[in-house]
C-alpha cells in the first residue's frame, strides 16, 4: 500500500498497524474497512461481547487488557486467555459466521476498535491477505494453546505463576520508587485457570513465591524489585 494511504486507513495512526490483520487492505478496501470500523471504550468488567453472542464483527484490542472467559451451565467459569493491545479477538467466531463460543470482558479501562461483520467480510473477500493474516492468527492461537499443554506437563507451576507475573507487571506496573508496584488486574481464581491448578493450590504457590523473597504479595497488590535485568530488558522491547 502506498505511504500516503496509511493516513487514510483506520489503523493508519495505531502503534500496532504494521502488524494489523487489516494492514493489507487495497485502495478500494479502505474505504469498506472505515464504514465498518469503530472504537469504543470499555471500563473494568465491562463486556466486549457475551458467549452465545452472535458474532458482530472483529475486534482488536487497542489499550488495556480484555479476558476470554467460557461460561459453564451450573453458574462457574474458566478464564482461557488475556488478550493485550495488538491482539484481535472474536475473529474465530466471524470466520465460522456462528455465533461466540466465549465472552471478552475488560478487566481495566480498556479501548477496542471493532469492524462490523458486513463489512469486514467484504473486505476478507476482495483481500485474500487479510483473510491469510486471520489463518495466521487463528494458527498462533492453536501453537499458544500447544504451548500451554507442553509448559503444564515439562515447567513447575510455580514458575508458570512467576511468569505470568511478570508478563503482566511488565504490562501493567508502575515505578515507585525502587520497585515496580501493580494492582493485580485477576483474581487467584483466574491466575489458577491460566496456569492449570486449582485455587486452593494458588494460595499455597503465592506463598512460596513470597518466601523467595522476589515478588511482594499482600492481596491483588504486587511488588518486584525494579533493577531485575530480565524485567528490564522486557519492558525495554
Amino acid at each position: 500500500m502506498p505511504n500516503d494511504d496509511i493516513f487514510n486507513h483506520p489503523c493508519g495512526k495505531c502503534a500496532h498497524y504494521e502488524a494489523s490483520v487489516w494492514q493489507p487492505v487495497d485502495r478500494s478496501g479502505i474505504s469498506v474497512l472505515t464504514k465498518g470500523f469503530s472504537r469504543k471504550d470499555f471500563g473494568e468488567g465491562e463486556a466486549v461481547f457475551e458467549q452465545d453472542d452472535q458474532n458482530r464483527g472483529v475486534f482488536c484490542v487497542s489499550k488495556g487488557l480484555i479476558g476470554l472467559r467460557t461460561l459453564q451451565a451450573d453458574g462457574t467459569s474458566t478464564l482461557l486467555r488475556l488478550a493485550s493491545p495488538g491482539e484481535i479477538i472474536g475473529f474465530r467466531s466471524f470466520l465460522g459466521s456462528g455465533r461466540h463460543q466465549t465472552e471478552a470482558r475488560a478487566l481495566v479501562p480498556s479501548r477496542v476498535c471493532i469492524v462490523a461483520h458486513r463489512d469486514a467480510d467484504r473486505v476478507v473477500q476482495g483481500n485474500p491477505s487479510v483473510l491469510a493474516k486471520l489463518a495466521s492468527r487463528c494458527i498462533s492461537e492453536i501453537d499458544r494453546n500447544h504451548a500451554r499443554i507442553i509448559a503444564s506437563s515439562t515447567t513447575s507451576n510455580k514458575k508458570r505463576l512467576a511468569d505470568l507475573l511478570l508478563r503482566l507487571m511488565n504490562d501493567h506496573g508502575e515505578p515507585i520508587g525502587d520497585q515496580l508496584c501493580m494492582h493485580l488486574p485477576l483474581s487467584r481464581s483466574d491466575l489458577a485457570s491460566l496456569i492449570g491448578v486449582q485455587p486452593e493450590t494458588m494460595s499455597r504457590l503465592v506463598k512460596r513465591l513470597e518466601k523467595d523473597g522476589f515478588f511482594a504479595i499482600s492481596g491483588r497488590d504486587v511488588r518486584i524489585p525494579i533493577t531485575q535485568p530480565k524485567l528490564r530488558t522486557a519492558r525495554a522491547q
